[in-house]
């Protein structure tokens, strides 16, 4: 039953790698002068991120709950934060390479390692994670929970974008969104989202968004570059 479930899980976060891809694709589009659109405002665009990004991050939290119930499995935690921190390490120094004023120095790949070590802390209490998302959530949405200290302490000695970055993904609110993928599991709300004939294992569609899941790390780190290397032989 438990690799049934994580077929699903697969299919789910290969749906948000494939509105990732369309969302990337768009944005080079765009970077390139092929289309006009304000994807840092526009309404459409701006919330097609915040489902991506949810969507992944539930994902993480699902994931989390899942490998390290009953028992936290610390060898995969090992592998998991070398995999994620050289990922996040070499995404930095090529979006510094590429993008010298606007480089990612905090991204979704940053974000998910730091997450799944602070979400362990949860998984015991998954009363309490839900009490926490919804403080993060009410907080965040007030004003009064932000990073702006700790951004103003680390901008000069790591030399951080001042303003506009390509990726950030900031601890609030998004935590709260891992969080809720801990409380699904824990009040197996993941079944009846994962049973759904939506993400059935059986199609053919599903399968290959299965494979995206289930490698979803290299698809990330590869398909923009590819897409912006196409789109600049292209321009």
């Amino acid at each position: 039953m438990l690799h049934y479930r994580l077929t699903e899980l697969d299919i789910f976060r290969g749906w948000a790698i494939l509105l990732m891809i369309v969302y990337h694709f768009s944005y080079d589009l765009n970077h390139f002068e092929l289309i006009h659109i304000d994807m840092d405002h526009a309404p459409f665009w701006v919330y097609a991120r915040y489902v991506i990004v949810t969507m992944f991050l539930l994902s993480v939290g699902i994931s989390l709950a899942l490998a390290h119930t009953p028992a936290i499995q610390w060898q995969k935690m090992r592998k998991r934060t070398l995999l994620l921190g050289g990922a996040s390490l070499l995404v930095s120094i090529a979006t510094y390479l590429q993008f010298p004023h606007t480089w990612v120095y905090f991204g979704i790949l940053h974000f998910i390692l730091v997450a799944s070590w602070l979400g362990l802390l949860f998984l015991p209490y998954p009363l309490l994670a839900l009490l926490t998302a919804l403080v993060i959530f009410l907080g965040s949405a007030m004003g009064w929970l932000h990073m702006h200290g700790l951004f103003s302490l680390l901008q000069t000695p790591l030399h951080l974008p001042p303003g506009y970055t390509q990726d950030v993904v900031r601890l609030f609110p998004w935590f709260g969104a891992v969080l809720m993928g801990v409380v699904f599991v824990s009040y197996n709300v993941h079944t009846k989202l994962l049973k759904n004939t939506f993400f059935s294992p059986h199609t053919s569609p599903n399968k290959v968004l299965a494979f995206f899941g289930r490698h979803a790390l290299v698809i990330y780190l590869i398909h923009q570059p590819i897409l912006f290397g196409l789109f600049s032989l292209f321009h």
